[in-house]
């Protein structure tokens, strides 16, 4: 075994959340499922990426992430109509995903990426670009 030493090396720090709403989709075609209201078990992961401190060992405490996100879902998302929100009349997988890194980014600077699971098979990842 060698002693490397991690600080100042780069590592990606993933906290998940999760929520549960409704939403429909008010611009896909008539007849379309998704324009029906309903509702999803939704999760998301914010992704932080930045460098090891070599005093503490790591490069953001989980807690720093939870109290920034933590009231975003309580008062926007959890247990709310997504379409009721302002900035999300239509949303998809893709407009929530930027509309949470809005809001996230300005009191998180540390983050990378989001990554929002409609369903445990389908996702979409902003990073910022």
């Amino acid at each position: 075994m060698s002693d490397s030493n991690p600080a100042g090396r780069e590592v990606a720090i993933c906290k998940q959340f999760r929520f549960e709403a409704a939403h429909y989709l008010p611009k896909v075609p008539e007849g379309h499922k998704c324009r029906r209201m309903h509702g999803h078990s939704w999760k998301f992961d914010v992704i932080c990426r930045g460098p090891i401190d070599p005093d503490t060992g790591w490069f953001i405490d989980f807690g720093d992430i939870s109290r920034v996100v933590k009231p975003i879902v309580e008062q926007y998302l959890d247990h709310y109509c997504l379409n009721d929100i302002q900035g999300l009349d239509n949303p998809t997988s893709e407009i929530l995903c930027v509309w949470l890194w809005d809001k996230i980014k300005p009191d998180l600077p540390e983050l990378a990426e989001i990554v929002v699971y409609e369903t445990c098979t389908s996702s979409c990842t902003f990073s910022g670009v």
